[in-house]
């Protein structure tokens, strides 16, 4: 934990932070992520100082239940460290900016499980095949094939990825 002054939050984003924000919720939704995980990551990342999320809520203009799962979400990534602010008993937030260990971290904590899944799921999917009029196997059957194949590569290469990041 770091040690900062008490920050005190202005009631809207700036025009330079609705940017950055706004930046942020582009790539929350190109990897899946809701809206809110965007704003508030933006929001941390682009401020001059920590904030409780009770000053996250009122600034973003967020309900209470989008800002705790956001925040635990981040926290959870390795996105977000906390901060102890003196005299103020709420828990602060800021930023972690090391892309390097983002990107690890989501792609071992997010995308490993994701293939892990994906694998059972195609194997059940290939044996369902099977089952097919014979007219529709073989276009489905390759189809399948091809899922397995790109599943198998990205199961070698995604770890290679995760080396070079470390």
């Amino acid at each position: 934990m770091l040690l900062v002054k008490n920050p005190k939050a202005s009631a809207t984003p700036t025009t330079v932070e609705s940017e950055v924000i706004g930046l942020f919720v582009q790539i929350a939704r190109v990897i899946g992520l809701p809206r809110s995980v965007g704003e508030i990551y933006g929001l941390l990342f682009v401020v001059a100082r920590p904030m409780a999320m009770d000053d996250l809520m009122e600034r973003l203009g967020m309900s209470k239940g989008s800002a705790s799962q956001g925040l635990k979400f981040l926290r959870n990534a390795g996105a977000l460290q906390l901060v102890y602010v003196p005299g103020d008993r709420r828990m602060h937030f800021e930023a972690v900016a090391e892309l390097r260990g983002l990107v690890t971290r989501f792609l071992r904590d997010q995308i490993v499980p994701q293939l892990d899944t994906g694998l059972s799921r195609l194997d059940r999917i290939a044996t369902m095949v099977k089952s097919l009029p014979v007219e529709e196997r073989s276009r489905v059957g390759g189809r399948v094939m091809m899922l397995q194949s790109w599943q198998k590569k990205t199961r070698r290469f995604l770890p290679l990825v995760i080396k070079l990041m470390q």
